[in-house]
């Protein structure tokens, strides 16, 4: 079953209460989407694709796509007016409020993390809302290649370019908690990394983050990217 919670207070959730109950080896995703987008101007969840879609609906829509069951999208800047947005668009999400989301994306990756960390959690899929291109192919390889490997760190490859969404095993939550926010949570996926976990895909998708007005402009032009998933199938239950 699935549904959109709206936090009325706006207060970060405790992860001492949920309403989903988990099965054996969940993988659920988290959106980062809290930040000011200063570059962009405004904020990046918010900017329209055509079709009534903005970046955080369509990435929200991929992850379903993709079958994954449980989507919690972490804001901070703008809250108000992102989730009043996203929730007009009927898809099923939930939010997790980072109030420090100006100390970088790791504050909000763990702000995720504390809403989806219960026992039957292997992993989690985290994006960034700078990149809504990714396909639920993608999506859907990189998990296999989770349950293939177990690789504590998966993420999509191509020559020396990383991509999203990246997957972390549940044993790094520790360290990522301890980690200290200056730093965020790169040297950590650094070194758990390896040519086990790297997954070599073909999705430009995968890999452009969009951080100007001027790479916007460039990726709604390009439909070879903008317009891959036009074409949506429909959305099918089933559990990651």
């Amino acid at each position: 079953m699935h549904w959109i919670t709206i936090p009325s207070s706006f207060m970060e959730r405790d992860s001492s209460s949920s309403a989903f109950d988990y099965d054996a080896s969940v993988i659920p995703a988290i959106v980062l989407a809290a930040g000011r987008s200063s570059r962009m101007g405004r904020a990046k969840a918010l900017l329209p694709l055509g079709g009534g879609e903005t970046f955080l609906t369509r990435i929200v829509g991929t992850f379903l796509d993709a079958g994954v069951d449980d989507v919690v999208i972490v804001v901070g800047h703008e809250r108000d007016e992102i989730v009043q947005t996203f929730a007009a668009s009927g898809l099923p999400a939930r939010f997790a409020v980072n109030a420090d989301y100006d100390r970088g994306q790791l504050s909000s990756l763990l702000a995720g993390i504390a809403v989806v960390d219960r026992p039957g959690v292997s992993a989690v899929l985290m994006t960034l809302v700078d990149v809504p291109f990714v396909s639920a192919a993608t999506v859907r390889a990189v998990v296999d290649h989770y349950r293939r490997t177990r690789a504590a760190v998966v993420r999509p490859t191509s020559g020396a370019r990383h991509g999203h969404p990246l997957l972390i095993d549940r044993a790094l939550f520790g360290e990522l908690r301890a980690a200290e926010h200056d730093s965020g949570a790169k040297p950590i996926v650094r070194a758990h990394a390896s040519a086990a976990g790297d997954l070599p895909i073909a999705d430009e998708g995968a890999y452009l983050d969009i951080d100007t007005v001027e790479e916007y402009a460039r990726a709604i032009s390009d439909r070879s990217i903008a317009g891959a998933d036009d074409a949506r199938p429909a959305r099918r239950p089933g559990s990651l």
